[in-house]
């Protein structure tokens, strides 16, 4: 998977990747000459006492080392906008898969875990193309041109090189081995603990409100630890790889200054060659270390890579159709036809075989008890899942073979955990239609009950939203939540137990305000309070996934006991508290 991540977003950079190459490949030379210039002087100027030959040579030593410094920083800055444009590709890519994903692929992999993959997966591909393209380039033509040149200077001393380099991958390689799976299992503690602060940051009025805070910090402390266990053991397989590389190198040296002195002293060799032949073997070792540090990063690359790739390989069950309709047929209705639902690996579908039909103009309600699969109703109306079997139409075309983008502007959600982004009243209103002008804001917000929290703050529209709408309480959170549909202005409303969080007078104010402002528009209401739909067109009482009856309020109360049981338990509440 690393190769064929590597492949398709290197492509683009194939030019700054040649530079790399090339300015590496001019350091390599420079660096492999400078050794034997300096035996030159050591055999032809020094002990000649040549000193003109001595500066001529030093002279071409400097011009070298400077040629060597400056291809060294260029490839490095070609090798750095290489590894962050790809991993800038590769962050907008997995940005837009999961963009695309319906609430099933969401739910598969985890928001947590899609946030690792985006950012931590993402870096570790993005340091291996960074330190390659600064020493993996360069570290071959170093080893390789190290040997030939050591060869040069003299052949006896080879053998040296011959045990060395294989003792050193050998060892090396070993621990590498056994640090591929912790690698592995660090990527996936990583998720947890994601996972852990995601839940403890976004439920911290839970916490606290239960004193759960020394469980949680328990929680969070046994994730962090697990990662922690891992990353140590990592670490000290990593501890041991530079101790075996420096003693292999001062072996090999010792080993070339004891059997090369007596090469000098017989006359086979000269000073000058035995101190290049011992450059060549520091370079052709340093080489191999370098090797090493790219072999480090590979198995964790390889790892974050194939975690990518499951995001970007991983289809949408939501699927865009061949050839989108754009035209609809009947306008604002939403028709469900014998539509059943499953979630993938679940005994029992969660629908079961539900037909209705919502109209402009009319109010079609939803209710029944916790998990009959009413929230599931909204979501196959607005395309977040699709039916396992059955057809869901809006104005009169399968949504199935609807454009997307006019699918999505027949509707005007407001869901029943109402997310509210980070910004100001006004973006927030916005989202729902980046054009409008702020009396229509002004009057969304009347519609929804809205204005007078709104006129109290001290910048009005211009007042601070915190993320996730932390800084409201949450019947403005869902007041805002419904003036950011209406600014949209659609021709389909679907309100998800959007009214939970209102006082009895505030909901009526708002149910009287969407009678008289969208009066035109098709509403779906899901509820659990009765007040809310007791004046809808058309009551829907679902039971596991079924419509067990359907009318107006009155005809419900004649003809279905479980609303009737609904409507008594809540008037009897009502009673008692008063």
């Amino acid at each position: 998977m690393l190769l064929k991540l590597l492949r398709t977003y290197l492509r683009p950079y194939r030019w700054l990747v040649v530079a790399v190459i090339f300015f590496q490949l001019v350091q390599s030379i420079a660096s492999l000459y400078l050794p034997s210039l300096n035996a030159d002087i050591i055999d032809d100027g020094v002990a000649t006492g040549d000193t003109g030959f001595i500066l001529s040579t030093g002279g071409l030593m400097l011009g070298i080392t400077l040629l060597q410094v400056a291809a060294s920083i260029t490839a490095v800055y070609f090798g750095a906008k290489t590894a962050m444009g790809l991993g800038r590709d590769v962050r907008r890519s997995v940005f837009r898969r999961v963009a695309d994903f319906s609430e099933q692929e969401v739910s598969r992999f985890g928001a947590p875990s899609l946030i690792t993959r985006s950012t931590n997966d993402v870096q570790q591909v993005q340091m291996l193309v960074l330190m390659s393209c600064t020493i993996l380039v360069s570290a071959p033509i170093l080893a390789i041109g190290g040997v030939i040149m050591a060869l040069r200077e003299d052949l006896a001393l080879s053998w040296i090189m011959v045990v060395a380099v294989p003792v050193l991958l050998i060892s090396v390689g070993l621990i590498i081995s056994r640090m591929v799976p912790l690698f592995q299992s660090m990527q996936r503690k990583i998720d947890s603990v994601n996972r852990v602060l995601r839940e403890q940051l976004t439920g911290i009025r839970v916490i606290r409100a239960f004193v759960r805070e020394g469980v949680e910090s328990a929680r969070f402390d046994d994730a962090n630890d697990a990662l922690t266990d891992t990353a140590l053991k990592a670490g000290r397989l990593f501890a041991l790889v530079f101790p075996i590389v420096m003693l292999v190198l001062n072996l090999s040296s010792i080993a070339v200054l004891w059997f090369g002195a007596f090469r000098v002293e017989d006359g086979s060799m000269q000073v000058g060659s035995l101190t290049a032949f011992l450059s060549y073997l520091i370079q052709i070792l340093m080489a191999v270390m370098m090797a090493t540090m790219i072999a480090f990063l590979l198995p964790r690359a390889v790892v974050s890579a194939g975690r990518i790739g499951e995001v970007l390989e991983t289809e949408s069950t939501v699927h865009d159709p061949v050839q989108p309709v754009e035209r609809l047929t009947a306008p604002g209705t939403v028709e469900f036809r014998n539509v059943s639902f499953a979630y993938p690996g679940a005994e029992d579908p969660v629908l079961h075989e539900l037909s209705f039909t919502a109209r402009p103009g009319e109010v079609t309600a939803i209710i029944g008890s916790t998990g009959a699969g009413k929230t599931t109703i909204v979501n196959l109306a607005a395309r977040l899942f699709d039916a396992t079997s059955g057809s869901v139409l809006v104005g009169g075309v399968d949504v199935r073979d609807l454009d997307p983008e006019v699918l999505n502007a027949q509707f005007g959600l407001v869901p029943q955990r109402p997310y509210l982004f980070a910004g100001t009243v006004a973006s927030t209103l916005r989202y729902g239609d980046p054009d409008a002008s702020d009396d229509e804001l002004w009057a969304a917000l009347e519609t929804a009950q809205g204005r007078d929290f709104v006129e109290a703050m001290p910048d009005g529209l211009d007042a601070p939203i915190a993320q996730g709408g932390t800084n409201v309480s949450g019947g403005q959170r869902q007041r805002l939540s419904i003036a950011r549909a209406l600014v949209k202005r659609p021709p389909i409303y679907l309100f998800d137990d959007s009214f939970s969080a209102l006082d009895t007078a505030t909901d009526q104010r708002l149910r009287a305000a969407l009678d008289r402002d969208v009066a035109d528009a098709t509403m779906i209401v899901v509820a659990q309070r009765v007040a809310t739909i007791t004046g809808a067109d058309l009551i829907l009482v679902v039971e596991d996934g079924r419509i067990t009856a359907r009318g107006t309020h009155e005809e419900l109360l004649e003809t279905s006991q479980a609303y009737a049981e609904i409507v008594e338990s809540q008037l009897s509440a009502e009673e008692a508290a008063a």
